[in-house]
């Protein structure tokens, strides 16, 4: 018979406990949907990486001879180690493209992934296994001959095979973000494809045992001054890249189950609040007629508790299915990976564990406040609460305010729990929509902070690494343009190390520095400045002194930080060449940049890049960020709809009887209705105002997240305050007119007598 009444009931209050069964599938879609898809990242990574024995760590040196490695073995805790020759070279196609060459030892460590033709074979002089992307792009198929020119050497071979590489799972060019397949890629060649002997072996990929960073003390003390750097694996430009990207949508898993848990928890205590409320003399008759007080309570609580569950096992189902696949688009442009697909973890179940053991407890104590009573008393409408006078019923401004602001007042008194809850559903909404729309301004202030306030040339033109100062000035004056040199570094502070960037500007006005604040900043000819991120990430601050060295070089200096500069993308140091050269270091110009538009490229320069070129990459790379927006907007005005609305019949309810009586003494149904909208807009003002800050720190984490070369200070415009603003008022308001017709259609007799 209760099952039957329970039935009865949900089609009754059909859209509250839709409401319920939506939020609890949505939260549980949205969790399950991205952390199958950023666990799948993992799992499928590290199957990568296992498959092809991905390297702990890289030692770049140009001592790789027999006493090297014999010093790299009695280190103690390397387990594996092989040499290989990597070089810069460019193909033999319209465009110049760059191809890094592996010219490998064994092909034990770091191996090709071999996805179409025959396995690298060690022994094979004449062969090349080439990057898949770059051959598709290039229309490449087994079979045919490429040819490369690296350091005055013109390599052709056969391609033999087709496939991936663990150590380029993110590839681009220096001067772009987004990977251009047509105009970058590597091949892999056995050692006796090179046409020189002995090979000139400048990589040692090593496995080790121990931590990375102790390992690089076993290195740095037994071969000090005889290698350039080492690389551990976390600190390589692919993988530290793809662990960025995991780690941004690994941060919308975490937001969105807390925000869901505590909406439909809220959602579910508001409506069973509501239904005990109207069906108090219907249970008073049931415990009258010998129902025990453990049975009606187990029939309530199952109202919540398999509504959420239905709820979370549809969203436990259709989560991985659905959203991984809206995801894996956008990533695919950037990454180069085997095999995408969602992966499924025990912690799902756990959730939906965790969501149905919350339903329990709150429906729970919706039921508690009846359950214990006597027949007698719950047969009986609740008595209305009574509110004493406080602190401002007793200031003589009390008769001067309006009779709208002094009953709303009262009203909140008496039914605390409603109010703050009406306040956390409006704060949740506006904090989803200042996030959101807080990332949106960010995406377009780091593309015109660091494309028109920074580098602010059209086109920018790469030199070859063989290239002749005659070359290099003939193509300078051509394009009116200037020098500037951009190198990969090291720096060392306290025992930690980073990788960053290097930039000697050359007396450019292209290219501007800024400080955090966005305002120019002039770097002297005798100064070295560090960019605020790194600065941050070493704490170093103006005055201290800093190691560095080129990544190529194993000449470390020493630098005096002079000045502190912001850049939303590059971390690392500006300076000049005549600073460069003071500190024992080579001036080598790497790139032109110019004011012209450029199509063409020059004899001994690499590629030429464009502004619009950039820009399309930045906008392709932000493709990811650009779901996360459209994803938060969408969730944040359903929460607010559903919160609202639900929380609105709850007010309604519970104040049936005032408005009733307030009609009998003559207040007309549109002034009542402007005394709950007084309510409402106060409540969404008082939320609203709360969750800017939660805003800003979801904001904070949302930026934290989006890796370590990005600097992005959470910043909240009015634009944002504004439309964030317009879209919650607009929406309790919207609620607020939905209980227009429940007040004019109220019938005063019923909801009076009620209560007799």
């Amino acid at each position: 018979m209760l099952g039957k009444k329970m039935i009865r009931d949900i089609i009754k209050h059909k859209a509250q406990f839709i409401s319920i069964f939506l939020m609890a599938f949505l939260g549980v879609f949205v969790f399950t949907g991205i952390s199958s898809e950023y666990i799948g990242l993992e799992v499928n990574i590290d199957n990568y990486y296992e498959e092809t024995n991905m390297a702990d760590g890289w030692i770049y040196s140009y001592y790789l001879n027999d006493l090297f490695l014999e010093q790299v073995d009695l280190l103690g805790a390397t387990t594996q180690m092989e040499r290989q020759l990597v070089v810069d070279s460019v193909a033999d196609f319209e465009n110049d493209p760059e191809i890094t060459l592996h010219f490998v030892e064994n092909n034990t460590i770091s191996k090709f992934y071999l996805l179409d033709g025959k396995p690298l074979d060690i022994n094979d002089g004449d062969g090349v296994w080439l990057d898949k992307s770059f051959a598709d792009a290039k229309g490449l198929k087994i079979g045919d001959r490429i040819r490369f020119e690296c350091e005055g050497l013109t390599i052709d071979k056969e391609i033999k095979g087709l496939g991936y590489s663990p150590e380029y799972v993110y590839h681009s060019s220096p001067d772009s973000i987004m990977p251009d397949h047509s105009k970058i890629g590597f091949a892999y060649m056995s050692y006796k494809a090179f046409p020189e002997n002995p090979v000139p072996y400048n990589v040692l990929n090593v496995k080790f045992d121990g931590s990375p960073d102790t390992y690089s003390k076993l290195v740095d003390y037994r071969l000090k001054g005889y290698y350039s750097t080492f690389v551990q694996q976390s600190d390589h430009p692919s993988v530290y890249q793809f662990s960025d990207e995991i780690a941004k949508h690994k941060m919308m898993a975490d937001i969105f189950p807390v925000v869901f848990i505590i909406v439909s928890m809220l959602i579910l205590l508001t409506s069973m609040t509501r239904i005990i409320s109207h069906q108090r003399t219907q249970i008073g008759t049931l415990k009258a007629i010998g129902f025990k007080n453990i049975t009606l309570a187990l029939h309530y609580i199952s109202y919540g508790f398999w509504l959420v569950l239905a709820g979370s096992i549809l969203g436990l189902i259709l989560g991985p299915m659905i959203l991984p696949p809206i995801f894996y688009p956008s990533m695919i442009k950037a990454y180069d990976l085997p095999f995408w697909g969602p992966a499924g973890d025990m912690k799902f179940v756990f959730f939906v564990v965790l969501m149905t053991i919350f339903a329990l407890a709150v429906s729970h104590s919706a039921v508690s406040s009846i359950s214990n009573e006597k027949p007698s008393e719950s047969i009986k409408p609740k008595v209305p609460k009574t509110s004493t006078s406080g602190f401002l019923e007793g200031l003589n401004i009390w008769k001067r305010l309006s009779f709208n602001f002094r009953w709303n007042y009262r009203d909140a008194k008496r039914n605390k729990l409603r109010s703050a809850m009406t306040i956390i559903g409006v704060m949740g909404c506006s904090a989803l929509l200042i996030g959101a729309f807080g990332l949106y301004d960010g995406l377009g202030e780091v593309k015109d902070w660091e494309y028109n306030q920074i580098n602010h040339y059209e086109s920018k033109l790469i030199i070859d690494d063989n290239t002749s100062t005659s070359q290099i000035n003939d193509a300078v004056g051509d394009v009116n343009g200037d020098k500037i040199m951009e190198e990969s570094i090291e720096i060392e502070s306290d025992n930690t190390k980073k990788l960053g960037s290097l930039l000697v500007l050359n007396g450019t006005d292209l290219i501007t520095p800024t400080d955090k604040d966005k305002n120019n900043i002039e770097i002297g000819n005798n100064e070295v400045s560090i960019s605020q991120k790194m600065a941050d990430m070493l704490n170093l601050g103006i005055g201290d002194t800093v190691n560095w060295h080129i990544m190529e070089s194993d000449k470390w200096v020493n630098a005096k930080i002079d000045k502190i500069h912001a850049d939303p993308i590059s971390q690392g140091f500006i300076m000049s060449p005549y600073k460069l050269e003071e500190l024992g270091l080579n001036y080598t110009p790497t790139s032109t940049i110019t004011s012209e538009h450029m199509n063409k490229t020059y004899d001994g320069f690499k590629t030429t890049t464009t502004h619009d070129d950039i820009e399309k990459s930045w906008d392709e790379i932000s493709q990811t960020m650009w779901l996360f927006i459209y994803i938060l907007s969408f969730f944040a005005c359903v929460l607010a709809i559903i919160v609202l609305y639900n929380l609105g019949l709850l007010s309604f309810t519970e104040i049936e009887r005032e408005i009733a009586t307030l009609k009998v003494l003559g207040f007309k149904s549109s002034y009542l209705r402007r005394l709950l909208l007084t309510q409402n807009l106060i409540f969404t003002t008082i939320g609203f105002i709360l969750g800017i800050p939660l805003g800003l720190y979801i904001l904070d984490i949302m930026w934290t997240s989006s890796g370590t070369s990005f600097y992005i200070i959470p910043s909240l415009t009015i634009t944002n305050l504004l439309l964030s603003a317009a879209i919650t008022f607009s929406l309790s308001i919207l609620v607020n007119l939905m209980f227009s017709n429940k007040i004019r259609k109220l019938d005063m007799v019923e909801s009076l007598k009620d209560s007799e």
